[in-house]
């Protein structure tokens, strides 16, 4: 009777050596994908938003994106069981379809991880600190917070992983409990003053009701489609838990199951908290105009002490949602200069023997970041806003890829993954795939319009490096074998 394969062995089928130490566990691993979500982030961020574009009505969006999400998530579990690597969608598609393909998600996944990381910092320094410290945010100090932020998150994770994981997973049980509570007080303190407007639920604020349900002409949306943001913006990154794959224990359960898991939390808790929040909210109208809604109810309905301890934990949440987005982006950075794929790979492809960590890729995301902080901070605030629009539409463009991807291909998926959609493969790839489409039509407003032009730079700048590799190198740089030939291979390998 042949012992039963570990992780390590299950790695070797990809052509891969253990490099890193296998700590990450369940927990550690839900709150990875969880605090990439981050509903305090972006519920607190997004909220004044959507009471400007849609009204309050346009909270009743975010069960539809939620059903969607999940279904993408449990569609993207199925390839993180199969093929547990870090490197997540640049591996899937390298393996399933081909390198070349395969290196341009990859490089789009980066884009997205790049950009994110600094879109989410300059959230917590922009709007956030200056409320909590009573300062004035202008945009030098808003730089050079953001760029502290950016300093302390990578030293964190260039020195230990482990310390990492350790306060993560605290701000990601201080987030779950403390969104429980507020949500639990708003609604029974609300109730107790008789302050719960049930008609704020329907209410369309200051938006008008023509074409409020339309879905909008050429270059736009409409109304209540844009609220439709809220929820693209926030239930995203819970596949961050997949390039964690070489350090978790049976990835090909554990993964999985973390990132529906953190979906599904995000999505009930999420709604419930936008529930109690619009109840309490008063007249949405003047609330609308508020540069912290979400803040300013609870401080109305809780008083200033707790609408500080909110402060603090959307503090918290949004260094945690940063710290996971960098960790997921120097993974990907290594992962593909393990493949010898990336700009600079031989600095980037070493793994730290003192701590433990890709702390070479570290530092180089951490400068990339600066170095993006500064470009956009020198040109004008509104560019800065560019990064938030990136950062909605690239995860859309991901997931559609991969989804994709799913659907052509998962016949030639290998076998003995942990997960399996079973019965329900055909309904959830389905719904997935509806909502993809139906989500990436609202990015034709015209306010993405510079969004898309960052990703169109960014894939130009992507391809010409591409065509260096491929001019300087040949085809065979950007060789990967095949899931048959690794599983042929590692088979032959047994029997010796």
């Amino acid at each position: 009777m042949s012992e039963p394969r570990t992780d390590s062995d299950e790695l070797a089928r990809f052509g891969y050596e253990q490099s890193f130490e296998r700590r990450t566990g369940k927990f550690a691993s839900f709150a990875v994908a969880f605090a990439f979500v981050s509903i305090a982030t972006g519920i607190f961020t997004t909220y004044g938003s959507v009471l400007n574009s849609s009204g309050p009505l346009g909270i009743w969006t975010w069960p539809i994106a939620v059903v969607g999400q999940l279904a993408v998530a449990l569609v993207i579990g199925s390839l993180a069981s199969r093929i547990p690597v870090t490197g997540y969608a640049y591996q899937w598609t390298s393996r399933l379809a081909n390198p070349v393909l395969g290196w341009i998600i990859g490089w789009i996944s980066f884009m997205f991880l790049a950009v994110v990381v600094v879109a989410v910092d300059y959230t917590v320094a922009s709007t956030v600190l200056p409320v909590l410290l009573d300062y004035e945010a202008n945009g030098f100090v808003t730089w050079a917070v953001t760029a502290v932020i950016l300093l302390g998150q990578a030293a964190l994770i260039g020195s230990s992983t482990r310390w990492t994981e350790k306060v993560n997973n605290a701000a990601v049980s201080a987030e779950l409990v403390g969104m429980v509570l507020l949500t639990v007080l708003l609604l029974v303190v609300a109730a107790i003053r008789n302050n719960m407007d049930f008609s704020n639920l329907w209410s369309r604020g200051a938006v008008a009701a023509e074409g409020y349900w339309s879905f909008g002409e050429a270059t736009s949306a409409g109304p209540w489609m844009l609220g439709f943001l809220l929820g693209a913006f926030t239930i995203v990154g819970f596949e961050s838990a997949a390039n964690l794959a070489e350090e978790t224990n049976d990835p090909e359960r554990v993964v999985p199951r973390a990132m529906w898991q953190a979906v599904l939390a995000s999505g009930v808790l999420g709604f419930l908290f936008l529930v109690a929040v619009t109840l309490a909210a008063g007249d949405p109208v003047a609330l609308a105009a508020s540069g912290t809604p979400i803040a300013d109810v609870i401080k109305n309905t809780l008083g200033p002490v707790v609408a500080t301890l909110l402060l603090l934990l959307v503090v918290l949440a949004i260094f945690a949602c940063g710290l996971v987005i960098m960790m997921t982006g120097t993974r990907l950075t290594w992962a593909m200069s393990r493949d010898e794929r990336f700009p600079g790979w031989r600095q980037w492809k070493r793994v730290s023997p003192r701590f433990g960590t890709p702390l070479r890729a570290t530092v180089f995301y951490v400068v990339l970041a600066e170095v993006i902080l500064g470009l956009f901070s020198a040109f004008s605030e509104d560019a800065l806003f560019t990064l938030f629009g990136a950062a909605t539409l690239l995860p859309a463009v991901i997931y559609a890829a991969t989804v994709t991807l799913y659907l052509t291909k998962r016949r030639a998926l290998p076998e003995g993954g942990k997960f399996d959609l079973g019965g329900w493969e055909k309904p959830v790839l389905a719904v997935s795939v509806v909502w993809l489409v139906f989500e990436l039509s609202l990015f034709r407003d015209a306010s993405f319009r510079d969004a898309w032009l960052y990703v169109l730079v960014m894939v130009v700048i992507g391809a010409a490096y591409l065509v260096t590799v491929l001019a300087t190198r040949g085809r065979r740089a950007l060789d990967m074998p095949d899931m048959h030939s690794i599983d042929a291979a590692f088979a032959q390998k047994e029997q010796v």
